[in-house]
């Protein structure tokens, strides 16, 4: 049996709890879509989507942590809306997505990544993109990716990657979880995925990919060689959203605004590293 750990007191990663990314939400989802595109590109999901091989308009998918349905309308242009799913924990988020035409015939429902409502062996395809950095848990999320997913089916996870340079590792920890390349890959093999794949994705004008950090930094592709649940056993959930918290107001406030501080660096960060790109363009290679 497999125990989840707690954040180091150095990584507090204040919104990499369910409540928080909550609220953090009910507020961003304004926003979210034109902010989004700073670091989430059209380019860089569709470039991800390649390696889920979306081959067949009848796959059944499931699309995770989905919000507002970005990664979802890159899923529709290869499979059925009736097909596809949207999980997400934020109402807030998900309403943006209902409005959106080329969503309409997908099923937009609420839910947790860590404990999808979802029998076993149910999709073809498992997809999440910007989610992962929120989950409590993520080894207990991966592990839920693989149980619903039938024998052959493949998932794809879209994240972020832990940056190099001290100032944007200070921020990164403050506001969210930011694994390095290496924990994806560990994650999936503890899942009981197979034939494991990592690919750097990045808009093309992010230089020094790895020193700033990439909100996207790359996507994790694995295969279910079997059916069933996964061989991981895990024990008691690390949060529940369901549960009432009893965190006192002042810190949970306090905590919040820190959350808040280190994701808008990671906004002005690529808002700098585009200008600076068009008065310098020599972009190199991620």
């Amino acid at each position: 049996m497999t125990v989840s750990s707690s954040r180091p007191v150095s990584q507090p990663r204040f919104m990499q709890q369910k409540i928080m990314a909550y609220w953090f939400y009910r507020f961003a989802s304004i926003i979210y879509d034109t902010c989004n595109k700073l670091v989430y590109t059209e380019e860089m999901r569709d470039e991800s989507l390649e390696e889920l091989d979306l081959n067949d308009r009848n796959l059944v998918v499931v699309d995770v942590g989905g919000g507002t349905g970005f990664t979802t309308t890159g899923v529709v242009k290869h499979v059925d809306g009736k097909n596809v799913t949207i999980l997400d924990q934020s109402p807030h988020q998900l309403a943006k997505a209902k409005k959106k035409k080329q969503l309409k015939d997908c099923t937009i429902i609420e839910g947790d990544a860590e404990n999808l409502p979802f029998p076993t062996d149910y999709a073809h395809r498992y997809v999440s993109g910007g989610s992962i950095e929120y989950w409590p848990d993520p080894q207990r999320g991966i592990r839920e990716s693989y149980r619903v997913l039938k024998k052959g089916g493949k998932a794809c996870m879209i994240g972020p990657v832990y940056p190099t340079s001290w100032v944007s590792r200070f921020f990164a920890d403050v506001w969210m979880l930011f694994p390095k390349e290496q924990d994806y890959i560990e994650w999936f093999q503890k899942a009981g995925f197979q034939d494991i794949k990592l690919k750097r994705v990045g808009p093309r004008w992010f230089r020094g990919a790895r020193r700033h950090g990439l909100i996207i930094g790359c996507c994790v592709t694995g295969v279910k060689p079997e059916s069933g649940d996964s061989p991981l056993q895990l024990d008691t959930k690390l949060e529940d959203l369901k549960k009432p918290t009893s965190q006192n107001p002042i810190k949970f406030l306090w905590g919040y605004t820190l959350g808040w501080i280190g994701g808008w660096y990671f906004i002005f960060v690529p808002i700098y590293m585009w200008i600076k790109d068009k008065i310098y363009p020599c972009g190199v290679e991620i």
